[in-house]
């Protein structure tokens, strides 16, 4: 028995919709709840170990939006202390730390369980060695005790990544952006580079897409005057 045409766009309509239901897809929000957070660690040259970790500001990180653009830039210390430069703070010191910065949005309700998709364009990604920046997404113990993630490096054009998130109550996802490198003086922040990215279309306009495409079937039918079985 064969499918008419009408079926066979149907068929394909129905797969997209069920395909963008199935799945979970983020991408950059301007309007999302960003969170930011801080690990300190040694510099390489001083054995690498971790310092300390807490929630900072995302403009403390740095990392701002203006419009739909998020730059991600290094990290900035305004404190003259040793403890963050060498010799000290100023135009042209040394930064004594290496700053491992996220900047994230956590759900740890509708996303928990799910397969999860984020994706952006990266527009441009001028960072210099050693300074490193990804996109993420993490899925972590109630107690963040452990965590499974995917990463990939925020080369310019579109990323995407996905993670099978685990099923379990009281976990928490995470997905983002992570930016590593040394503090620097404010005024030496330009030569370091950074990262400028924004979002792509939603998954939600392939479910219009597959309606239209139903519609044009519709179309083709009824120019035809049969649709044969």
């Amino acid at each position: 028995m064969k499918l008419n045409v009408l079926s066979l766009v149907a068929v394909l309509a129905l797969s997209i919709v069920l395909t963008a239901r199935a799945d979970v897809t983020v991408t950059v929000d301007p309007a999302g709840p960003w969170q930011g957070f801080m690990n300190v660690f040694e510099t390489p040259a001083h054995g690498g170990g971790f310092v300390f970790g807490s929630p900072w500001g995302t403009a403390d990180l740095t990392a701002s939006f203006s419009g739909s653009v998020l730059t991600l830039g290094p990290n900035s210390i305004n404190d003259p202390n040793p403890f963050w430069y060498t010799p000290a703070g100023g135009p042209g010191a040394t930064g004594n730390k290496t700053m491992d910065a996220s900047m994230y949005i956590e759900d740890s309700g509708p996303l928990v369980g799910q397969k999860v998709t984020f994706t952006g364009n990266v527009l441009s990604n001028t960072f210099i060695n050693p300074y490193t920046s990804v996109a993420f997404i993490k899925d972590f113990a109630p107690d963040f005790s452990s965590s499974i993630s995917t990463t990939i490096p925020l080369s310019p054009g579109v990323f995407s990544i996905t993670l099978q998130t685990i099923p379990a109550a009281g976990r928490h996802v995470q997905y983002g952006f992570e930016t590593i490198g040394p503090d620097v003086w404010s005024t030496d922040r330009d030569p370091v580079g950074g990262v400028q990215v924004t979002a792509v279309p939603e998954p939600a306009s392939l479910a219009l897409f597959g309606m239209g495409i139903l519609a044009a079937g519709f179309v083709a039918c009824r120019r035809q005057r049969k649709c044969r079985g």
